[in-house]
């Protein structure tokens, strides 16, 4: 009798001062910090996805501001047009942007869903394992604590039994702890992909208004340039500018190759080797193209009516088309100038080059060596352009010569 005395004292004490010893939950706190961890860091991820969506908002292109600041510089068709350029190549840029955050938002929303719908099974399982739980207890019944420890036959029973009340009521109390964080992540998965949908749909809306925005002011570029040169009023100042700006492409080109002879002269010098031109054929400098636009040689200029000497072949062709390299060499130039637009310049040895001109995008630098039919732009309508196309030229020594020698489909 005293030692059943001496067991219900011992559990009354017990029940009154009840700490959960830290080894017990050791496996179970390691699973709910996991959790509150996700949670964290879905909280954290929510946050930046809000900063995303404001910052998605204020980045389109002010089109009516672009085309206020352009009107200053009409009365210069040169700067009209490398202002106008710096302006498309800013919203290509975007829309590059663009288009690589719809991309990456779209694997977000797959790991997102992905994530939920792990949650969404825990909390299932939790459900099941909880359900199970209250009906065993319902069907056969929960021992009152202090009789199932007051029937202890030995105090190494008591403390066994002990231990097992201990257990029990920190595996019942974290189930819950669990249930509760998972369903907290469960509706943060749920808020950061709804808030991921709306940034994707707001970034296609933007692609969709910045290409708008792109042919909008392409359009504006080629009637403004046909407009000034048609002008009659313009007529005379037009070809003086045009003939200047022909000059000035020749001496680009000019400075360009007087300094790689120079330096072919240095290499030489301390018995060096340089680039030499076998003789091949050129390969086609186009993926594709619709049509000659305007052939190599003297032609009536289409706007100011003059006969000009044309020194490539216009081949036109839809924005985007790859350009390649028409024969193995080395990158002399790959830059932009306002009449050439966005160009590349390849020395192929023995004073032999190709020029690629008005470029929507330049795949290549200065100094880097290429092979037959690599890839080293792509078609657009830079520089005095009026349309999407590549003209493509080849000087000999110093001088244009027809294309059509070195070309083969």
């Amino acid at each position: 009798m005293k030692k059943k005395s001496i067991l219900l004292c011992l559990a009354a004490a017990l029940l009154l001062g009840l700490t959960i010893r830290p080894g017990l939950l050791a496996s179970a706190t390691s699973m709910s910090s996991i959790t509150s961890d996700s949670i964290k860091e879905k909280q954290e991820q929510i946050e930046q996805a809000e900063k995303e969506k404001e910052t998605l908002q204020s980045n389109l292109s002010d089109l009516k501001e672009i085309k206020e600041n352009l009107e200053t510089e009409k009365t210069n068709l040169t700067n009209y047009v490398a202002e106008l350029d710096r302006n498309l190549s800013d919203i290509e840029d975007n829309i590059t942007e663009l288009r690589q955050q719809i991309s990456a938002k779209e694997e977000e929303i797959t790991l997102t869903q992905a994530e939920l719908d792990a949650a969404l099974e825990k909390e299932e399982n939790q459900k099941e394992s909880m359900i199970a739980r209250i009906r065993c207890i319902y069907e056969k019944g929960q021992p009152q604590v202090v009789e199932l420890l007051a029937g202890s036959e030995s105090f190494g029973d008591f403390l066994n039994k002990a231990d097992y009340v201990e257990k029990t009521v920190a595996y019942d109390k974290q189930m819950w702890e669990e249930y509760k964080e998972n369903r907290q992540l469960i509706e943060l998965c749920k808020q950061e992909l709804e808030l991921d949908r709306q940034i994707l749909e707001q970034a296609k809306t933007n692609v969709e208004t910045e290409q708008a925005n792109l042919e909008e002011l392409i359009a504006q570029k080629n009637q403004d340039i046909t407009e000034y040169e048609s002008d009659i009023s313009n007529k005379e100042q037009a070809i003086k500018e045009y003939e200047a700006e022909l000059a000035a492409q020749n001496a680009e080109i000019e400075a360009l190759e007087a300094a790689i002879a120079e330096e072919k002269k240095q290499i030489l010098a301390s018995s060096g080797t340089v680039l030499s031109y076998d003789g091949g054929m050129f390969k086609f400098p186009l993926a594709s193209y619709t049509r000659i636009s305007d052939d190599y040689g003297m032609r009536i200029h289409p706007t100011l009516g003059v006969e000009q000497f044309h020194n490539g072949v216009d081949f036109a062709s839809p924005k985007g088309t790859a350009i390649y390299a028409a024969y193995d060499g080395q990158v002399v130039a790959a830059t932009y100038s306002a009449t050439m637009g966005n160009y590349v310049m390849i020395d192929h040895g023995d004073g032999l080059y190709t020029i690629y001109m008005h470029a929507s995008a330049l795949y290549v630098t200065k100094g880097d060596v290429v092979v037959r039919g690599e890839t080293i732009a792509a078609v657009g309508s830079t520089g005095r352009s009026t349309g999407n196309h590549l003209h493509f030229s080849v000087r000999l020594n110093g001088s244009y010569v027809s294309p059509w020698n070195y070309l083969s489909e």
